[in-house]
C-alpha cells in the first residue's frame, strides 16, 4: 500500500523498544535508530520511553487534535530517508491495531479529528473498524457493548514479510504457529513475548500469495 491521492497517510510510529532488539529479528536499522518500512518510519526509542506504541505522525490530520486517549497525530515526526531491505524480508506495515473500551465514543472522536472509517463491522462480541491511512491500516478494535471508563490506546502492529516460513525458520521459538489469517488467503503468526518486544508484533503474508 503506498501513500497516493487525498486522505490522511500514517508517516511513523514510535516505539519504545531497543534499536537492538529490533535487528537480532532481521530489520534493518539506521544509526539514527529509524526502521524504515514501506513508507512508515518506525523510530525505535528505548525502553525509557514507556511499553508499545507510545505515539505516531499522520500526515493529514489536526496534529492536536484529542483521540480519546491515542496519541496526537502530530507526534513521532521522523525525518525521511531512504528505504532499505530487511533480511528478515519484511516489506511493509500492513495494519496499525488500537483498542478502545468504547468503539463508538472513539469513532467520534477520530471522526472530529478528520478521520472516517472505511468499514465498521460487528464480529460476535466485538466490535472493528478500519481507516484506510495509504501507507497502513488502522484497526480500531474493541467491545460491541461497551465496558465503561477507559480511553483507547495503541496496541500493536502487523508486518507483511515476502517469505512467512522462512522468516519462522529464523526465528525458531521466538515466533507462534503460523495459521490462517482473517484476511482471505492470508498466513499470520504472532512474535511470542520472548522475543523483548513491548509492541505487540505479528507477521503476515503479501495479497495474493
Amino acid at each position: 500500500m503506498s501513500p497516493s491521492g487525498d486522505g490522511p497517510v500514517l508517516r511513523a510510529l514510535r516505539l519504545a523498544d531497543d534499536p537492538a532488539t529490533w535487528e537480532r529479528l532481521g530489520f534493518a536499522v539506521g544509526a539514527d535508530g529509524v526502521c524504515r518500512l514501506g513508507g512508515v518510519a518506525l523510530a525505535l526509542a528505548g525502553a525509557g520511553e514507556g511499553r508499545g506504541l507510545v505515539g505516531w505522525h499522520i500526515e493529514g490530520v489536526d496534529p492536536g487534535a484529542p483521540l480519546d486517549g491515542l496519541p496526537p497525530a502530530g507526534g513521532a515526526a521522523v525525518a525521511s530517508g531512504p528505504e532499505v531491505s530487511h533480511p528478515n524480508g519484511a516489506v511493509a506495515v500492513d495494519h496499525v491495531v488500537a483498542a478502545t473500551p468504547d468503539v463508538n465514543r472513539t469513532l467520534g472522536a477520530l471522526g472530529a479529528a478528520g478521520l472516517e472509517p472505511r468499514r465498521v463491522r460487528d464480529a460476535g462480541d466485538a466490535r472493528q473498524a478500519f481507516y484506510v491511512l495509504h501507507t497502513a491500516l488502522l484497526e480500531l478494535a474493541g467491545p460491541a457493548s461497551p465496558s465503561g471508563a477507559g480511553h483507547a490506546r495503541l496496541w500493536g502492529l502487523v508486518v507483511v514479510v515476502a517469505d512467512l516460513d522462512a522468516l519462522a525458520e529464523r526465528l525458531v521459538d521466538e515466533l507462534g504457529t503460523i495459521r490462517d489469517a482473517v484476511q482471505p488467503g492470508r498466513r499470520i503468526a504472532t512474535l511470542r513475548q520472548t522475543a523483548g518486544v513491548s509492541t505487540a508484533l505479528a507477521f503476515l503474508t503479501p495479497r495474493g500469495v
